[in-house]
């Protein structure tokens, strides 16, 4: 297994509310762990709300007797859920909250959790695979019918998420298990990313580079070229 991640401030925010974590060896009952974390909420919400989430998840993957990776990823969420809106109340910044993709790869078996519009992609040279669901208005509204994918990628709303670790009490976590063909990439991504570059650019990209490194520092360099005008977290995965 090959891996390599970047996280990027772009260039227009004052601030990166991004963050990752990449791991391949395992942790607790997981063979290996991924995430992207993509904070909201204020300068200064946005980057406690990614950063405590990601914590939080880690700890209580390393700390489970659970074993099936479904549950870890579902109880793993809710505590970071639990454990963002505590912080919120105690530093008076209610309102924050992040979007959250985790992944973990066993015997070419991909499990993936994702709450918010931090995506998770399988590529391959001739496809790419968006694996997770976007939680937002935009695919609300593009999922029945009442706007176009490609006036989603540019409508006033399209930052509007409609699903969030620490913005609600009863959190619904999309978990998706699919498998991974040996020449089959895997790319976890912030919405800074996918708001700056179309999926087939991103397709040709990946499949362009020479190796893993150059893929990742490549999709932040374009990402920035065509804007920038997000935070930009990648993490790319070859199993």
């Amino acid at each position: 297994m090959k891996t390599h991640a970047l996280t990027d401030i772009g260039l227009t925010r004052a601030e990166n509310q991004d963050c990752f974590y990449t791991s391949e060896m395992p942790v607790g009952n997981l063979p290996n762990l991924f995430i992207v974390a993509d904070g909201m909420g204020g300068h200064v919400g946005g980057r406690c709300a990614s950063h405590k989430a990601l914590e939080a998840v880690i700890e209580y993957i390393r700390d489970t007797k659970e074993t099936k990776p479904e549950l870890i990823f579902r109880n793993a969420f809710a505590f970071a859920n639990e454990e963002v809106m505590k912080e919120a109340k105690e530093k008076n910044l209610e309102g924050m909250g992040t979007t959250l993709v985790a992944a973990t790869i066993n015997d070419n078996c991909l499990v993936a959790a994702n709450v918010g519009d931090s995506r998770l992609y399988v590529v391959s040279p001739g496809e790419i695979r968006q694996i997770t669901v976007d939680h937002s208005w935009v695919e609300k509204m593009v999922r029945l019918g009442e706007l176009e994918p490609d006036e989603a990628r540019t409508h006033e709303k399209k930052n509007v998420i409609t699903r969030a670790i620490g913005m609600m009490e009863e959190l619904k976590v999309d978990v998706f298990e699919v498998p991974i063909a040996e020449e089959e990439r895997i790319l976890m991504c912030s919405d800074g990313l996918t708001n700056m570059i179309e999926d087939e650019q991103i397709r040709i990209i990946i499949n362009s580079q020479r190796d893993v490194i150059e893929r990742t520092e490549k999709l932040v360099e374009t990402a920035n070229q065509n804007g920038g005008k997000d935070n930009i977290t990648v993490v790319v995965i070859e199993p």
